[in-house]
């Protein structure tokens, strides 16, 4: 008898696994979701279609090589407590392994061909001290497990903790995230393809203004991706 494979077994008896979404604990197999929720992920497959929602919101204000969100965000729903349990609870492990699930699916698509680097949204260092870790570069060093492109997270930073973008309308939106993000080193993405990630695309003002920032670069382009849209 292994008692080192007998172990999590009984730990697991008083100290189950849970659903992230529903709460149940899981079985044998499961990986933060049960099965039921796992179906109930409302993925958009916008990654199957170069015009979608996501690449709408940034029509006549960037140039996109191509945009595309993996779930809906719908209040109340499945997308909406995903990231909430990602951001506000402290579970980065999830935001990683939502970006390999992610990365897994797309993966026979040709939506990260031809990408050089994978930039997270930059969160201010004062407010990823207070969190712990940034929700977005978790997400992407999941896409970089299975795809094998770099994640940057050095190039590109916020040049102050601006104020929530929650209750804000569009316009305060805009002008809340303007010229918010600098870049250290434009040489960097010189001619290079450069993924922006995000957890929640909305109106889309935050991903703009990094996309505006890298886009001072020589011969760089431009394409975008969220874990969820709103």
């Amino acid at each position: 008898m292994n008692l080192k494979n007998l172990l999590p077994d009984f730990v697991s008896l008083f100290y189950p696994k849970l659903c992230v979404i529903c709460g149940k604990p899981l079985v044998a197999g499961e990986n933060y979701f049960c099965l039921e929720c796992f179906l109930k992920l409302p993925k958009t497959n916008y990654h199957l279609n170069p015009d979608n929602q996501a690449t709408d919101r940034f029509a006549g204000k960037i140039p996109l090589a191509k945009g595309a969100s993996y779930l809906y965000y719908n209040k109340g729903g499945v997308g909406q407590r995903l990231i909430a349990e990602i951001k506000y609870k402290d579970n980065r492990n999830l935001g990683e392994w939502m970006g390999v699930m992610l990365a897994r699916d797309w993966f026979s698509s040709d939506f990260f061909s031809g990408i050089d680097c994978l930039v997270p949204v930059p969160l201010h260092p004062s407010k990823e001290r207070k969190r712990g870790f940034n929700q977005a570069e978790m997400i992407a060093l999941g896409i970089a497990y299975i795809t094998g492109i770099q994640v940057n997270t050095k190039n590109v930073f916020r040049k102050k903790a601006n104020a929530t973008q929650t209750q804000k309308g569009l316009f305060e939106r805009w002008r809340n995230t303007k010229d918010l993000f600098e870049v250290n080193n434009l040489d960097f993405f010189k001619d290079k393809h450069v993924l922006i990630v995000d957890d929640v695309l909305t109106t889309g003002s935050t991903l703009e203004a990094v996309a505006q920032s890298i886009l001072k670069a020589k011969g760089v382009k431009i394409s975008l991706l969220s874990l969820a849209i709103a």
